[in-house]
């Protein structure tokens, strides 16, 4: 499986680990955060780049903004709960929709079911997911000038693609 991904800065990954001693009672706590945009089931990868890099013809950077901490008490997929940070981003949410015209969306994750948010850990109580998201943070905001696309069968990034700025 594949995914597009917004690389996350230094910041929100600095974030992240500061907020590293509120997610110890978590089964488990990310140690790479990334922003997800969009899922593939392709499993031709040479294919699904080249769709990928037509698709994106013209896409241009945007801005992104993490703003808070939430979570979803019961996702649709793995473990519940999930802590999450909070990603505020117009051009995201438009680039995932251009992406689920031409791709299709994975039920449950993607269309009108898609929330931006980088992942902070998963699994534990809700009243310690409650208890974490209700700190505050300093929002982060940064301009998404690359996507890659990442391989989950090898956990590395396949290709990147860069937006104009």
């Amino acid at each position: 499986m594949y995914s597009l991904n917004v690389p996350v800065p230094g910041r929100v990954a600095r974030l992240a680990s500061d907020l590293f001693p509120y997610l110890a009672s978590f089964d488990r706590v990310r140690d790479r955060h990334t922003l997800v945009c969009k899922r593939f089931e392709a499993d031709d990868f040479d294919r699904l780049r080249e769709r990928l890099r037509q698709t994106l013809v013209g896409q241009p950077a945007f801005d992104a903004r993490v703003t808070g901490i939430d979570f979803f008490e019961q996702p649709p997929r793995g473990s519940a709960p999930v802590v999450y940070l909070e990603v505020e981003s117009p051009g995201l949410v438009a680039l995932h929709d251009r992406l689920v015209d031409e791709f299709g969306a994975i039920d449950g994750l993607e269309g009108d079911d898609y929330t931006p948010h980088v992942t902070l850990a998963r699994g534990g109580t809700v009243a310690d997911a409650r208890a974490v998201a209700g700190r505050d943070i300093e929002p982060v905001t940064w301009t998404v000038s690359q996507i890659d696309l990442y391989d989950s069968s090898f956990h590395e990034s396949a290709a990147s693609i860069s937006l104009p700025t």
